[in-house]
């Protein structure tokens, strides 16, 4: 199989229960390195975002006006290492449990879009991408898993 010129990259956020030095979060935050390792670990994986000069997480970043939101992104080769990472390691039970850490948001709170590779995302840009996937639906431009869009070419 040949290997695409595009990579997937991904943008997922939560509101938090409590400022994540609380007590509702702490499992949460204790999880974030071991679960952020077996990302960078994980086979397919690119890239993730991580706060300046923190190799573990990315939860400094705020970009929405509520301060409570934070925010993952992250790259893969392809489709089938991110739902692998996903669904089918550790990070599950992440998943599982997230309704002790995470208020439910009602739109759209996850989007995926190809890169070229070697593009890394920023935060505006995947922020656009989420955006776009709330106001306009699932389309090449932004996708969930729900409906998956095939790299361009």
């Amino acid at each position: 199989m040949e290997k695409s010129a595009y990579h997937l990259a991904q943008l997922n956020v939560a509101r938090m229960l409590g400022p994540l030095d609380s007590l509702v979060m702490k499992e949460f935050a204790d999880g974030l390195e071991p679960i952020n390792a077996l990302a960078d670990s994980s086979p397919g994986f690119v890239w993730r975002l991580k706060d300046e000069g923190n190799e573990t997480a990315a939860t400094s970043y705020r970009p929405f006006d509520d301060d409570m939101i934070i925010v993952n992104m992250s790259v893969w080769e392809d489709l089938e290492s991110l739902k692998s990472f996903v669904f089918n390691t550790d990070h599950k039970e992440f998943l599982k449990n997230r309704k002790q850490w995470f208020s439910r948001i009602k739109e759209a709170y996850a989007v995926m879009w190809w890169v070229p590779q070697g593009h890394l995302p920023d935060i505006a840009e995947a922020i656009a991408r989420l955006k776009y996937l709330r106001k306009k639906g699932e389309s090449e431009m932004a996708f969930s898993f729900r409906k998956v869009f095939d790299a361009p070419g």
